[in-house]
């Protein structure tokens, strides 16, 4: 942790904004938010993809040569390759090698890999900005057909958005796979598809296809089908007939994380009719646990000794219902997400503009101090 605590705020500064995992203050909306925007604008062809063993293959060279275009200092370099190179111990207690990849499990792991796969971030930044000198030009190199392409990278997980028509998106594909091998990786095969956006694809849980409304086209995201069969799992195997012998707030107190933290992360999609649903499936599981527990008692006198407001509620628990959750728009925020070693400007009594931290930025930046002591 303390190497982290050094090393984040170096790297931050440098990391690509399309870049979303493991990075404070980012979150898998902000990836959603970002295809969100540019399929919008006409980049029709989706190359979707994912690096195969990643955090498994990852060569530690790559990770060596990319820390070092930052830190010189001998006593981190040497840390970072004695957590790299200290193996993995097996259930039998034997010591395995890591000739590859970042420890699994490790604080410092996620940071590394993001630090590795910059390099493939980097290479399409440049090509970006090679795009987007002036305001006009991404029109005038579209009007003659030269394909445009934007990278949004979350963990292993890739997406390159293409302007164009079919064969440059698998032009784009093939430029893709010969960066990442070019890093000592290689694209997942079974995983990498090209689609468009029109048919829809699947990214972090969520589908995003764009469908016609009136004489327009919009692009829609949607709670995907394997999302919601895996949370109607989980909530199936709590309330099976091997569980009866709980009590309901007990159960509740089971469900209730499992349906609140799956509604809040799907409340940015068009999910209204989904969480209406799924707090209806909740429910139904809920009562059939229920009259499965208590045999013989009717529905009346389960009603009156388990429901409150038309819900189930025991010892001051109550079922969350996820059709509650107010189902919102999330807006792109791009390079102005802030970080906490961002250092917001503020108005001097003098006139002067001066850079003051807030209270987290201070703790942060004494956590790295005594870190570095």
């Amino acid at each position: 942790m303390a190497l982290k605590l050094v090393m984040e705020p170096i790297f931050e500064s440098d990391f690509y904004p399309s870049s979303y995992a493991y990075r404070p203050g980012r979150r898998c909306q902000d990836a959603i938010a970002e295809i969100h925007l540019f399929t919008s604008h006409s980049y029709e062809w989706i190359v979707e993809t994912d690096v195969e063993a990643c955090f498994d293959q990852l060569p530690h060279r790559l990770i060596g040569d990319e820390v070092r275009r930052r830190i010189a200092d001998k006593r981190a370099l040497a840390l970072i390759r004695a957590f790299l190179k200290a193996g993995v111990m097996t259930e039998t207690g034997r010591l395995e090698r890591t000739v590859t990849g970042t420890p699994q499990g490790g604080i410092a792991s996620p940071m590394l890999a993001n630090i590795a796969l910059s390099a493939l971030d980097r290479q399409y930044r440049a090509d970006w900005r090679e795009v987007d000198r002036y305001h006009a030009q991404r029109k005038y190199l579209h009007s003659r057909g030269v394909a445009t392409h934007r990278l949004v990278r979350y963990a292993d997980d890739l997406v390159l958005m293409v302007h164009g028509t079919r064969e440059q998106a698998a032009e784009a594909l093939e430029r893709l796979a010969g960066r990442v091998e070019a890093l000592g990786l290689k694209l997942k095969a079974e995983k990498t598809t090209i689609t468009h956006i029109d048919e829809g694809f699947v990214f972090l849980g969520q589908r995003i296809v764009r469908r016609p409304k009136g004489h327009k086209r919009y692009v829609y995201t949607f709670v995907s089908r394997e999302a919601l069969t895996s949370v109607t799992r989980k909530v199936k195997a709590l309330t099976g007939r091997s569980t009866t012998n709980m009590e309901l707030s007990e159960l509740i107190a089971a469900l209730n994380p499992i349906l609140r933290g799956w509604a809040n992360y799907f409340r940015h999609a068009a999910a209204k009719r989904t969480l209406d649903y799924l707090g209806y499936y909740a429910w139904w599981r809920v009562g059939r646990w229920l009259r499965k527990k208590h045999p013989r008692l009717n529905w009346k006198q389960i009603q009156r000794r388990y429901t409150s407001e038309g819900t189930f509620a025991e010892k001051g628990l109550v079922l969350f219902n996820p059709g509650s959750v107010s189902v919102t728009r999330y807006r792109y925020r791009g390079a102005r997400i802030p970080n906490p070693w961002t250092i917001p400007p503020t108005a001097d009594p003098s006139g002067l503009r001066v850079l003051r931290a807030s209270r987290y930025e201070q703790l942060s930046i004494e956590r790295v101090q005594q870190a570095l002591a």
